[in-house]
């Protein structure tokens, strides 16, 4: 019996070294065997023939059984495979094969032969390196090999062009190691109309380019499995950040008699809407703010004859097109038009958001080409400065004079998308730069262009508000300029260009960057009022009810009015804006809500003062430079009112076509049953001079709104 110890003792024992020669003997001793083997007879023992009576009862039922086995899968196939084939034949009639989602049939090797390369081989340690491009020469050689066995399989179908096959050669390409630079672009297709791909080697592309007719025979190859028609295609996350808001309710005059707010010249809005509806979309209701809508379009309102009085006051009382009970009250202001010669000195930082995001063709590149525009429109002396922000904030160009265009060109030219979003730090370093060149009753302005959110530093809109708040005391303010979508935080660029005393546009194309940047160049810099409010009293004897058409988002209390440290919005030079309200005259039976059981207050004089008035309209507004406000009222009365809507100037008539289309796009109850026809009408008569076609491209998309929104 063996103990433990001796079974540990042979355990360790190591394994002896082959014998080389005990390997030869082995070696040789095999193949004599091997060579006998093959001079053996094949039947060794006995003959096949000779068998006993036994034997061959055996071997003839074994014969029976194995045709039976044989005829029945044979005879099931004949009656089975008629069958199915029928079947799968219906079934491609109701519904053919999609591949890839393209609707159409995905190609055969000889189509696109596909040379699969092998994965590279590790060299052994002990070998040399050079051997490698002789291994990579042989598995190419092999490739081919298989590719040329395959093509001897089945007949080929007709080649097609190359432009059928593109994405999916992309995709079959993606992951193959990189061609050459003469395969990598464009050499899908061959000469004789065969898409080669996945080629490991130029030399490879040769060998495959054969002449006509050579590549004759394929076998189908494995595809993908075919994506359901009715599968949705997963959208990208939209990250946009609109502000929520509800459309002004009905106030009945004699509970509430004033309405104040803040005026709004911003335009985003109606450049955001007309993006949703030329991509085929109707917009979000909360993307359509009806006053951003209006004064979009340029106006002739009668203006101030002087910069004295900064701007003028209309007054217009007509019917309501969708109402036949109701008027609208229309209220116009026209900005002083600063002459191109009287402009003061300009101190521009363009802070520019260069993060990642941005890296899309309707962002940074159009953003560029927009501030190229600008930079042709500003004078010898006027300033400009750059800072970009993308994780960190840096400023691209010192304060430069506008003369040495090309060196503010290139430097504009050379920016570059990459990293996060930075934002608190590239404010305070823009309003550092345009502290260092502040031009005293001059323009000092921060422009930003961005597509989104700070997402670095102060995110929160109250502290952003708070940071623009503070420097617009020092006289440098800020206007916000939106590009691209996924990304875009609509209500952070309202908040900080409400608080910065500037103007929030969004830009969509090289044309709106044209609008904004040169053709209303005055208005976007030039500001000659600010913090103007307007506040309307409506005479309660004349008006029971009335609305405030948009400026949702600007509504100020009763009590801001009057008080200078409230701030409001501001108004450049030739600027136009308009407000309209839908009021209900006493006793027309259109009023909407109930009146009070137990009576209205009475007047201590047994009557309502100024009677014939509708209202009585107050605008308070401040000069740039000053912080004390200053006041204008209009009365309004019969004398402001038309009898008739067609009577009204065409374009109080087209800016109410541009209310009544902006309420129908929010879906709002007052013009739910006016349709995009009645719209059409109006703004066509009204259309009247329209030199940069803004009108007309107004027309188009009320149509695209009517096929989009139906019968709605």
């Amino acid at each position: 019996m063996v103990d433990d110890n001796e079974l540990e003792r042979l355990r360790d024992i190591a394994v002896p070294a082959p014998d080389g020669e005990a390997k030869a003997r082995a070696f040789a001793a095999a193949m004599t065997a091997f060579d006998g083997q093959e001079k053996i007879s094949t039947a060794p023992q006995g003959t096949a023939a000779g068998l006993r009576l036994t034997e061959r009862a055996r071997k003839l039922w074994r014969e029976i059984m194995q045709r039976k086995l044989i005829a029945t899968p044979a005879i099931t196939a004949l009656v089975a495979l008629p069958i199915a084939g029928y079947a799968a034949f219906e079934m491609l009639k109701q519904q053919p094969p999609v591949i890839g989602g393209t609707g159409k049939i995905t190609e055969t090797v000889a189509d696109k032969p596909v040379a699969q390369k092998p994965a590279p081989e590790q060299p052994a340690v002990n070998e040399p390196l050079a051997t490698a491009p002789a291994k990579e020469k042989k598995a190419d050689t092999e490739s081919e090999r298989r590719v040329e066995d395959e093509a001897q399989i089945a007949p080929a179908s007709p080649p097609k062009p190359a432009t059928e096959v593109d994405s999916l050669a992309k995709q079959e390409m993606a992951p193959e190691v990189p061609a050459p630079a003469e395969a990598a672009g464009g050499n899908a297709a061959a000469s004789n109309g065969v898409v080669r791909m996945g080629l490991s080697a130029p030399g490879d592309a040769a060998k495959l380019n054969r002449a006509p007719g050579a590549v004759a025979d394929s076998k189908l190859m494995a595809q993908p499995a075919p994506v359901p028609a009715d599968q949705l295609q997963p959208q990208e996350e939209n990250r946009d950040r609109i502000e929520t808001f509800k459309t002004n309710p009905v106030h009945e005059t004699a509970q509430d008699p004033v309405s104040t707010f803040s005026i709004d010249v911003d335009t985003a809005s109606y450049s955001f809407v007309r993006r949703s509806l030329k991509e085929g979309t109707l917009p979000d209701p909360d993307t359509v703010r009806v006053e951003e809508m209006i004064n979009y379009f340029p106006y002739d309102w009668k203006g101030p004859d002087s910069a004295a009085t900064p701007f003028n006051s209309t007054v217009t009382v007509m019917p309501t097109p969708w109402n036949e009970r109701t008027k609208l009250m229309h209220v116009a202001i026209k900005g002083f038009d600063v002459k191109p010669a009287e402009q003061p000195k300009a101190n521009l930082v363009f802070l520019i958001d260069v993060s990642g995001s941005m890296d899309e063709p309707d962002k940074l590149p159009l953003l560029k080409s927009a501030f190229r525009l600008l930079v042709s429109k500003l004078k010898a002396d006027d300033t400009v400065s750059i800072v970009t922000y993308a994780g960190n904030a840096g400023t691209v160009l010192m304060p430069t004079k506008a003369a040495e265009k090309e060196k503010i060109l290139s430097a504009i030219d050379n920016l570059e998308p990459g990293g996060s979003t930075a934002g608190e730090a590239g404010i305070k370093e823009a309003y550092k730069l345009a502290q260092q060149s502040f031009v005293k009753d001059g323009i000092n302005r921060v422009m930003l262009a961005t597509d989104g959110d700070f997402n670095v530093g102060q995110t929160d809109d109250d502290d952003l508000k708070q940071l623009i708040e503070k420097e617009r005391k020092t006289g440098v303010f800020l206007s916000v300029f939106g590009f691209g979508r996924g990304n875009l935080n609509d209500q952070m660029m309202q908040t900080i260009a409400q608080n910065g005393n500037g103007t929030a546009a969004y830009i969509d194309t090289l044309a709106e960057a044209e609008k904004v940047l040169v053709e209303d160049a005055s208005s976007t810099l030039f500001t000659i009022a600010k913090d103007v409010k307007i506040q309307v009293e409506f005479n309660p004897a004349a008006v029971s009810e009335y609305r405030l058409v948009g400026y949702e988002t600007r509504a100020l209390k009763r009590e801001d009015f009057n008080n200078d440290r409230v701030d409001a919005g501001d108004i450049g030079s030739g600027h136009s804006v308009t407000a309209v309200y839908e009021i209900t005259p006493k006793g027309s039976g259109a009023e909407q809500v109930d009146p009070l059981r137990y009576g209205q207050a009475k007047v201590d004089n047994g009557g309502v003062a100024n009677a014939n008035e509708y209202a009585f309209v107050k605008i308070r507004y401040k000069l740039p430079n000053e912080n004390i406000s200053k006041l204008i009222t209009t009365p309004v009365t019969a004398a402001n009112e038309v009898s008739a809507f067609d009577e009204a100037g065409s374009d109080q008539r087209f800016s109410v076509a541009v209310a009544a289309f902006g309420q129908k796009l929010r879906d709002e109850d007052q013009t739910a049953n006016f349709g995009y026809d009645r719209i059409l009408e109006i703004a066509n008569a009204a259309r009247g001079a329209d030199p940069f076609g803004y009108r007309a491209e107004f027309l188009s998309l009320v149509r695209l709104a009517s096929s989009l929104g139906g019968t709605k």
